[in-house]
């Protein structure tokens, strides 16, 4: 007691807790049908916060700085499904396609895979093939990479269709990498090669059947859109920091000059994307799982639980590519030092290039699930980008198991504290939480270790 008298900054932080647990449980009390729905719309919130969360913990924990971007990757994840399938939302009354922006994303898809194609294979490849030959055939690639994405923008009508190759695709290289892993972890690289044609036979049966089946489900499109949405979203974050970032962090090697260049780009993105698509709010077209159930006195939608069931799976995810891969230590050891890093071999361009393609596509999936639930507009990403911030000081930041905590326990807090209050209210409760964590626990409740 005489601890807690002498530090009544402590004593004040202990009441006010008491204080909130005890109202929570006052009302469930009071009706717990009522709080039931609460923790229902909490969790569904809260995992969307979760992903934003996750993505900024992977890059501070890296870089060490706050890239406001993922603001603008979330909304341009939610307008990026609007943009391949505007022509679903309000019966078709609203149809946008610019040839300016996808001739800018293409550029964009062009950029990154050349870059990506000199880093990967041009020091590995120079002693078999001249740089000419290097440099034209990276340049064809990358070309038909951007040209393949301007297409997808340009007929989104087809996009079942023209993306059904690539679906194909990434299922037999995912088929073929997971068998032979496989076979090496049970027999060896012993009699390697063999089997690796016949995985490699089944695995193009493989992904000639998922892309065929992909190209005859014109109810694909909405779920293709996603995922073309968070990897624009994420081609951008990796180009930023490839063509920015990187060039900044070794002049200026200050935070605040990278936190201050990441507002603008905030900012213009935002300003962009009012322009075209105006201002006023959107739908994005209705997912599956959008029929209420009734559990409890309460209801929930099943998109709801898939959302919460994206959150935990990226956090897993996340969980198992940092604790049990070679890139997660490399992660791992650019955030403790990034000199050494350097020193001992790691490509830490490469790596921390990944690092904020990971983050980005993180928002972007937020961006595209928080859509669903309510109508899109421009300024989405800079709440959005807060919610994120506030569940990282919650939970702790720079700590992914904090991120997903963090996130959670502000979605609930949320619902639960305008329980006798407007809907409004709901930003002002998430900032009266950020104060008094930042005044009584600025390290979160798992501060990183």
């Amino acid at each position: 007691m005489d601890r807690l008298l002498a530090n009544p900054g402590r004593l004040l932080a202990i009441v006010l807790t008491t204080a909130v647990v005890a109202y929570i449980g006052w009302k469930v009390i009071l009706s717990p049908e009522q709080a039931l729905q609460f923790t229902f719309n909490g969790l569904s919130v809260g995992a969307v916060y979760a992903l934003l969360a996750m993505g900024f913990t992977i890059v501070y924990s890296t870089v060490w700085f706050f890239d406001l971007y993922y603001g603008a990757a979330a909304a341009l994840g939610a307008y990026g499904v609007f943009y391949l399938r505007s022509q679903e939302a309000l019966g078709g009354q609203y149809q946008v396609n610019t040839p300016f922006v996808n001739v800018v994303f293409a550029a964009v898809v062009a950029g990154v895979v050349a870059w990506a194609l000199h880093t990967a294979f041009y020091n590995r490849l120079r002693s078999r093939f001249s740089p000419t030959v290097l440099r034209v055939g990276g340049g064809l690639l990358s070309a038909g990479a951007g040209a393949y994405t301007g297409i997808i923008l340009t007929y989104p009508k087809e996009l079942h269709v023209i993306l059904s190759p690539a679906v194909g695709l990434a299922v037999a290289l995912a088929a073929l990498w997971g068998l032979s892993l496989i076979y090496r972890r049970i027999i060896g690289n012993r009699g390697l090669r063999p089997f690796l044609w016949v995985a490699a036979l089944g695995a193009v049966i493989l992904g000639a059947y998922c892309g065929l089946l992909i190209a005859q489900a014109p109810g694909a499109k909405l779920y293709l859109s996603w995922a073309v949405s968070c990897l624009l979203a994420g081609a951008v974050g990796l180009a930023l920091y490839r063509g920015l970032y990187m060039y900044m962090r070794q002049r200026a090697r200050s935070p605040l000059v990278m936190l201050v260049a990441s507002l603008g780009i905030l900012l213009a993105i935002t300003a962009f994307t009012t322009i075209v698509f105006q201002s006023a709010p959107r739908p994005l077209p209705e997912p599956f799982g959008s029929r209420p159930w009734s559990i409890g006195g309460a209801t929930i939608k099943g998109f709801n639980v898939f959302t919460v069931g994206m959150a935990l799976a990226g956090f897993f995810g996340l969980l198992l590519l940092l604790k049990r891969t070679s890139f997660g230590r490399a992660v791992r050891a650019i955030g403790d030092d990034e000199e050494v890093s350097k020193v001992v071999g790691i490509n830490t361009t490469v790596i921390i290039a990944v690092v904020f393609f990971i983050g980005a596509v993180f928002a972007a999936m937020a961006g595209v699930l928080s859509g669903h639930d309510t109508a899109i507009q421009p300024r989405m990403g800079l709440l959005l980008l807060l919610k994120g911030w506030i569940a990282s000081v919650v939970g702790g930041i720079g700590n992914l198991y904090g991120a997903i905590i963090g996130g959670f326990i502000l979605g609930v807090v949320e619902q639960f504290g305008i329980w006798d209050l407007a809907g409004e209210w709901k930003d002002v409760i998430s900032f009266v939480v950020l104060i008094l964590f930042l005044s009584f626990w600025p390290l979160g409740l798992l501060p990183r270790k």
